[in-house]
């Protein structure tokens, strides 16, 4: 027979999460709120704005989400809970185990909510803009980067996020110079913040044939989408647009005309590039939103001095300034330097699973 003693404080610490959580999202506003807008719906000349009704829709969307996610979770804490009080103080081997499942399930849910709650910067529910890049290493590093391509491809998929890629050069042997993704989802920016800064790899090379060990170095810049950006002014005369053959993969058309846009913001030096669609028009207005999500940026550190929760400090790629170490040789760990969190599944990491390890940052720099 097992004691449950310890299952049973769990649970309780679990109860006071979802209830703490619950009221600082205020769930009863977010019902008022959403009878509001459901009231709206109802207007007559309510559907004549297109654009406005879709924004209608994704907000009442987005709290019936929260809302169901709340309830979700109380009601499997009412479960575990009457479980446990069937079962007593003493359980057998199968049946405490499963107790022990659900709650280990039940943490999980509970986190990635308290998380939620933390979520509440201007920017943290919107899309996020990401640029990853090669740092020393030379072709170990480009390698490096189409790793973390790969990762956070994976971690959007098991966010239920989509993944657009807006720019990717590939490197001269193999792997990934750079490349630009959108990753689209509710708090894909707030999530995603996390991750900004130097990454630092250590294996035995695949390139090397003296099999010796290299450490390599990739970039993360993260920002968020903007759509409407009110503030910022751009005047054209600022502005220098170049056009170029896109230079990536693509038929006949892409390759053969100039369809790869470069706007670089003259007063700022700041520089957006686009060439994955398919015509010119459609990388200007590409790069043209990845500009304005810049400069917003770029606005907000100056007005608010939010440099490290809204862009983080930009470090030189290399040796000292990684915010996190993947090793893969002589053993296997990763650990983020900021928070000093550890996983030694660095498969699991490298397959996206990189939640703990963003939950970590993002409690301990909110608390």
């Amino acid at each position: 027979m097992i004691d449950l003693y310890n299952e049973k404080l769990k649970l309780e610490e679990l109860i006071k999460s979802v209830k703490t959580s619950s009221q600082a999202l205020n769930i009863e506003k977010l019902k008022e709120d959403k009878l509001k807008l459901q009231e709206a719906q109802l207007d007559k000349d309510f559907w004549q704005d297109q654009e406005n009704a879709a924004k209608v829709n994704q907000k009442i969307a987005k709290i019936e989400r929260t809302i169901a996610k709340i309830e979700s979770l109380e009601k499997e804490c009412t479960s575990i809970s009457e479980l446990l009080e069937l079962t007593g103080d003493l359980a057998e081997e199968e049946i405490a185990l499963e107790i022990q499942n659900a709650l280990n399930n039940l943490e999980k849910q509970v986190n990635a909510l308290f998380i939620e709650t933390l979520l509440n910067g201007k920017y943290d529910a919107n899309n996020a803009i990401l640029t990853l890049q090669s740092g020393a290493g030379g072709t170990e590093a480009q390698d490096w980067v189409e790793m973390l391509y790969r990762m956070y491809l994976r971690f959007s998929e098991r966010q239920n996020f989509d993944v657009q890629e807006l720019d990717l050069q590939q490197g001269d042997e193999a792997g990934i110079k750079s490349v630009t993704f959108l990753v689209k989802g509710t708090n894909a920016y707030g999530l995603l913040k996390a991750e900004k800064g130097v990454h630092r790899l250590v294996r035995i090379s695949p390139f090397d044939s003296n099999k010796r060990r290299h450490t390599s170095f990739a970039s993360l810049e993260v920002m968020p989408e903007i759509e409407d950006a009110e503030d910022i002014v751009i005047n054209p005369d600022d502005l220098k647009i170049d056009t170029m053959r896109s230079s990536g993969a693509g038929g006949q058309h892409v390759n053969k005309t100039e369809s790869a846009v470069r706007i670089t913001h003259l007063p700022t030096g700041i520089i957006a590039f686009c060439q994955n669609e398919r015509s010119q028009i459609q990388n200007k207005a590409t790069a043209m939103k990845m500009l304005i999500s810049r400069l917003t940026e770029l606005q907000e550190r100056e007005i608010e001095q939010q440099n490290k929760e809204l862009k983080g400090e930009i470090k030189k790629i290399e040796w000292g300034s990684q915010i996190r170490s993947y090793v893969f040789c002589p053993y296997t760990l990763v650990k983020d330097h900021r928070t000093n969190y550890e996983n030694s599944n660095v498969n699991a990491v490298m397959d996206g699973d990189i939640e703990d390890f963003i939950y970590d940052y993002l409690s301990k720099t909110h608390c």
